[in-house]
């Protein structure tokens, strides 16, 4: 692919870019970093986590860039007795043809929310690692490939404790972004009163407004497309730097995994696309690290009894590792 075509193709990224936030936009208040983020995430073959309260519009954008980029959604709703075979699906005897058929879960789907993930039992969220990883599930020792794209929108509440169940840190890991979605500002919140008091707040129409502007495909074709993206040896080197300061850091006991760096590579890439740019700037690096490294380390007790966050040491870091 030439440079010509690459610039062409990048930009028509960046169009599509803001016709989703258009199109979102009439009925989602706020949350534009949210958006982004899960397009990056999509362009980047990645999987989100989002943390945050009740009732703050994670399922309602999941659902609606299911919609907006044509892709088959799934919704599974974490429960204590939710088991693997729920999610990935059984073979069953058929006694019709005396053979053994597949019921498939809803985990073959292109775009798979699990709602409130860590009120699923350790055993049954197993069954998303190799899922996310490989993007293929195994059913009584047969392997099958998932649709193409195949991408994981987790959301956990992280103040309710009763019934939940901590994600391990091999499963945290596979996510690419963590994101926090908190509460709308007073000027959002008081836009969304009066979206509902005027009767715009209403999913059915707005759901039948979305019509796709994208496809399986296309999504899979972007992707090669961002890979083309050039990364300049500097931030590279950049992104290096701030793997390697999670690891050595005084106040953190358990550092990123190279999936960290190879998250930064293509989330950084994808963001450069979504601006139009066909080169990584430190900047793409800096606006996506918090949400790569935050799941991935884990404070010394000591930072924790001090009153230090993940946020405020991955701020110390972000301020001292420079651009070479």
């Amino acid at each position: 692919m030439g440079l010509a075509e690459i610039e062409k193709e990048i930009a028509e990224i960046s169009q599509l870019h803001r016709a989703i936030h258009t199109k979102l936009d009439a009925y989602v208040v706020g949350n534009q970093q949210l958006i982004d983020f899960i397009l990056v995430a999509l362009f980047s073959e990645g999987h989100v986590l989002i943390e945050g309260v009740p009732g703050t519009a994670k399922t309602t954008i999941a659902k609606a860039i299911a919609l907006i980029t044509g892709c088959e959604f799934t919704r599974i709703q974490g429960a204590i007795d939710l088991q693997p075979s729920d999610m990935v699906g059984v073979r069953i005897f058929d006694q019709n043809t005396r053979d053994f058929s597949l019921r498939k879960g809803p985990v073959f789907t292109n775009i798979l929310l699990a709602d409130e993930i860590n009120r699923i039992n350790p055993k049954s969220q197993s069954a998303f690692i190799e899922a996310m990883s490989e993007r293929q599930v195994t059913i009584d020792g047969i392997t099958m490939a998932l649709p193409s794209p195949f991408f994981v929108i987790a959301t956990q509440n992280p103040f309710e404790f009763e019934g939940t169940f901590p994600l391990i840190e091999a499963q945290r890991d596979r996510f690419m972004l963590n994101i926090s979605s908190g509460y709308m500002n007073a000027d959002d919140e008081l836009s969304i009163i009066r979206r509902a008091s005027s009767g715009h707040l209403n999913w059915e129409l707005f759901s039948q407004s979305l019509n796709p502007i994208l496809s399986p495909r296309a999504i899979e074709h972007h992707i090669k497309t961002i890979e083309q993206i050039t990364i300049e040896d500097p931030v590279l080197q950049y992104i290096r730097n701030l793997v390697i300061a999670t690891r050595t850091h005084p106040d953190i006991d358990l550092g990123a995994s190279s999936r960290a760096s190879i998250a930064l590579v293509r989330g950084g890439k994808a963001m450069a696309a979504l601006q139009n740019r066909i080169f990584v700037l430190p900047d793409d690096i800096k606006q996506i690290a918090p949400a790569v490294l935050s799941h991935r380390i884990l404070l010394t007790r000591e930072a924790e009894v001090e009153g230090l966050t993940t946020q405020l040491v991955l701020d110390d870091i972000l301020n001292n590792v420079e651009v070479l």
